[in-house]
């Protein structure tokens, strides 16, 4: 598995965890061998977050520091886990972790939340609270919730209406731009959706809100050169060990918005031949995740079934 080198080479490894009984506790690194206790048995009791890092990584070095302070002003709440993925490649290439510092929440065992790059301090406190169940921000975020559920609902239109109508009053607001070029992408306007893409600032091209956009907008894309869904279906039925006409199916329901379905077909592959096609189906899986975005419920019932068949 390769990583996007998101930071410059060289310098020590990411801030020491805090030393002492309580800190210990509160931050620890873990291994391939540990990550089961340390991770998945750890957050049956409390959530747990995983920060994927490597020495190499600048952003790494920048979060590090922010995200043990969160933790630990949690008192014990939440606990953080890092994961070098230099030395312990195998968990992140299975999660399809493919740019550091990625971070990951576990709770109950399954993976139901995340980010990328190094957030602002403010964020990252937004996130832990979050994931212990806070109150969320009202005003502008109630606005832009119900872009999105005219989104989720398939009313395009609509919510195009509203996430333009906040990039009037904000035009740097990032959540309405990436929203409105979702909602393009959904309406088949790709170029359009281009365009608005195009508007993001250079510095937030990582942000996670404009990876999924981007991600998002790239699916669109490749679904333009598939086949109709009937003749699609029609190989797959004739053919259950077709990956490649069951791969493509998968791609042109998505497109339809029927992403479970989509997803079904996906895990299928995966479940029958994990190598198929240099590991296809599991990454285009990881796209679609990033794509629905890390709080979706089908992204989050989608890990737990894909870890269940990767940890198996």
């Amino acid at each position: 598995m390769l990583f996007n080198q998101t930071g410059a080479q060289g310098g020590a490894t990411q801030g020491a965890t805090q030393t002492g009984a309580a800190g210990a506790e509160a931050v620890t690194d873990t291994t391939t061998q540990t990550f089961m206790v340390d991770v998945m048995e750890e957050s049956k009791r409390r959530p747990v977050l995983v920060d994927f890092w490597a020495p190499w990584c600048g952003p790494c070095k920048t979060l590090g520091p922010i995200i043990e302070k969160a933790v630990r002003a949690t008192k014990g709440k939440v606990k953080l886990v890092k994961m070098n993925i230099d030395e312990h490649p195998a968990i992140p290439g299975k999660l399809g972790i493919q740019s550091i510092p990625t971070v990951y929440a576990f709770v109950n065992g399954q993976p139901v939340d995340g980010f990328m790059g190094a957030l602002p301090e403010g964020q990252v406190n937004a996130f832990i609270e979050r994931l212990m169940g806070g109150p969320a921000d009202a005003g502008l975020d109630e606005v832009l919730a119900s872009g999105e559920a005219a989104l989720a609902e398939g009313d395009v239109t609509a919510a195009a209406e509203i996430f333009a109508a906040v990039l009037g009053e904000e035009p740097d607001n990032l959540k309405a731009l990436t929203g409105l070029v979702r909602a393009q992408v959904q309406a088949g306007a790709l170029e359009q959706a281009k365009a608005t893409l195009a508007l993001a600032p250079a510095d937030k091209q990582n942000d996670p809100l404009v990876a999924a956009a981007r991600a998002a907008l790239e699916l669109a894309e490749q679904a333009q050169s598939l086949g109709d869904l009937a003749s699609l279906a029609a190989k797959v039925d004739l053919d259950p060990a077709d990956h490649a006409a069951r791969f493509d199916l998968a791609l042109a329901l998505n497109a339809k918005g029927r992403r479970e379905e989509a997803l079904v077909h996906l895990l299928d592959i995966v479940k029958r031949d994990r190598s198929w096609n240099e590991d296809a189906a599991r990454k285009q899986i990881v796209q679609l995740f990033e794509a629905w975005g890390p709080t979706d419920p089908l992204t989050v019932s989608g890990r737990k079934k894909l870890s269940a068949i990767l940890f198996a």
